[in-house]
């Protein structure tokens, strides 16, 4: 196997604790607008982009049930308690990323979040920096589980896909790495893998800091 030289990790519930955050905006909208099956629409819509969910929210629940003041709500909600509470970072992250710049890895991100959220958001955690290029859900139309963003990004960086690997939490952010040829790592934050994602998986880890030792032992 050739050896791995870039790292792209995906934000939420990767880098920063939010996914859990999204599910409670879920919930608590999911019961004002009385959605049927809200969670199964939740985790269905773990890494897509804004567009992608609308698509996704319309196509299950058809033209009777108001996607847009849903979304709105949702993003509302987790504005609020950004604000209130703050979005921690997720166990282990400030270690892996210290790791990956000590032995000379590249560090990329891809997201399906909005630039101007990520910026923000990785500002205040004080991790923006580590990372080379930033892309984003609003760089392209369908975001994860297309392989777009991941292609992009690679492209951002001159990179070959297969001299990268993805760090993701999601099913759609496995089937978007491994659609545009990354080696892919998971680290479930609200979903765990099936039998059809865990066949794609180059490694799947409790937290990120199981991250070194992973890439010491099977990155040679």
């Amino acid at each position: 196997m050739k050896k791995i030289e870039i790292v792209l990790f995906d934000m939420d519930g990767i880098i920063l604790d939010t996914e859990a955050v999204c599910r409670r905006t879920w919930s608590s909208a999911g019961t004002e607008y009385r959605m049927p099956e809200w969670e199964e629409s939740f985790n269905a819509c773990i890494g897509c982009n804004k567009n992608d969910t609308r698509l996704f929210l319309e196509k299950k629940y058809g033209g009777d049930f108001p996607v847009s003041e849903f979304m709105q709500r949702t993003s509302a909600l987790f504005h609020q308690i950004e604000k209130n509470e703050g979005l921690p970072l997720m166990k282990g992250v400030i270690a892996s990323l210290e790791y990956l710049q000590q032995e000379k890895y590249r560090i990329a991100l891809a997201s399906s979040t909005r630039r101007p959220v990520v910026e923000r958001q990785l500002k205040r955690a004080g991790v923006f920096d580590y990372f080379e290029t930033i892309t984003t859900g609003d760089l392209v139309e369908h975001s994860k589980p297309a392989p777009d963003i991941y292609l992009l990004a690679c492209e951002s960086l001159s990179a070959a896909p297969e001299n990268c690997a993805a760090v993701e939490d999601s099913p759609n952010g496995i089937l978007s790495a491994c659609s545009a040829g990354l080696k892919c790592i998971m680290v479930p934050d609200q979903v765990r893998p099936d039998p059809r994602i865990k066949a794609l998986l180059w490694g799947c880890l409790e937290s990120l800091e199981q991250l070194p030792d992973f890439l010491k032992s099977n990155n040679r």
